[in-house]
């Protein structure tokens, strides 16, 4: 896929590991922003006869979640109740779970992820993996003190105790949220990382994974573009396809899920997006998660990518394969505009 082949674009081309802006968001502060207007309409459409679907969704849409959260306070206040529990008890599916990830502060939200993910039987891996690869540091550490506040247990130990072998050492070390965030490139070390690289991967017999995981899970942004530029020198692959060819399993996906966050996080979101539509049913979780935790920082670029990948919109698709106040709420998100 051409997102992934262009190296020589990356060196110039933003990071979303190092994201604080929300200028590519298709989500904004509302102007005129009055939160008890909005407290009055949502009681409307809640207390009366029938859930108003309607109102909730234009309300909760076209606001950012700070004025979301202004909006919860002043709801608690009037009603007694909380913002939460009134949409967990009106709407259900989908669509109760997509509202109450718009109503729920990012990393908050981020974190009840994770607990999903590792809780009951079995651990969600995919999801694991798209959150400690595209995520932050400051977006990690902030998951990490609401998990820590909301269970008295550190976010690290409940994960050791469901993540194992190199994909739970590589996992943990992004859970540390501990990249180096610094902007300086050094060649000589790109240099000779892809080299080591090379030489502990696709030269030798067996694969030397630690060294995969120490390099791609700690180096910046910007030192890990340059490395995936020398490794293709050396290598005539990409460090991509190197994984792919010399890894399998959870260590595979989630390796080459940091190296296309490293390259270009959209592309990477988008491509989740085309998966969870694609074949026969449709993964809603990720849906509702990515639409959601990208609207107020790259879904404008994730749109794009989109199209330039798969050749249609994404609101297109949104339109041919969810549907009901559920696929309303996550057009509004995603914009007409493509």
């Amino acid at each position: 896929m051409s997102a992934w082949e262009d190296l020589e674009l990356l060196l110039d081309s933003p990071s979303s590991l190092t994201v604080t802006s929300n200028a590519r968001g298709t989500v904004k502060d509302k102007a005129n922003f009055k939160p008890e207007d909005d407290v009055a309409a949502l009681r409307k459409a809640i207390e009366g006869l029938g859930t108003t679907e309607k109102t909730l969704i234009d309300v909760l849409t076209q606001r950012s979640n700070a004025q979301r959260q202004l909006i919860g306070t002043a709801y608690q206040k009037a009603t007694g109740r909380t913002l939460v529990a009134d949409l967990e008890g009106d709407t259900h599916g989908d669509f109760e779970d997509l509202l109450v990830a718009l109503v729920t502060p990012p990393a908050a939200y981020d974190c009840h992820e994770v607990m999903k993910a590792i809780k009951g039987p079995g651990t969600t891996e995919s999801t694991l993996t798209e959150i400690f690869a595209s995520r932050s540091n400051g977006q990690i550490k902030a998951m990490t003190d609401v998990y820590l506040k909301e269970t008295g247990r550190l976010m690290s130990h409940d994960l050791k105790s469901e993540v194992s072998g190199d994909y739970g050492k590589a996992l943990l070390i992004l859970a540390e949220g501990k990249r180096d965030e610094s902007t300086n490139v050094d060649t000589a070390k790109a240099k000779a990382e892809a080299k080591a690289l090379y030489e502990a991967g696709e030269k030798k017999w067996g694969t030397d994974e630690a060294k995969f995981i120490d390099i791609l899970c700690h180096r910046s942004v910007p030192q890990l573009r340059q490395t995936l530029i020398e490794y293709k020198n050396i290598s005539k692959k990409t460090l991509q396809e190197s994984i792919e060819s010399e890894m399998s399993g959870d260590l595979e996906e989630l390796l080459v899920a940091v190296v296309k966050c490293v390259k270009n996080a959209p592309a990477y979101f988008a491509e989740r997006l085309f998966k969870a539509m694609k074949g026969a049913g449709t993964t809603e979780s990720t849906l509702t998660r990515i639409l959601v935790s990208r609207s107020e920082i790259d879904l404008m670029d994730i749109k794009e990518e989109y199209k330039k990948l798969f050749g249609y919109t994404l609101y297109s698709r949104l339109e041919s394969e969810v549907s009901g106040s559920y696929g309303e709420t996550l057009k509004k998100l995603c914009g007409q505009d493509g």
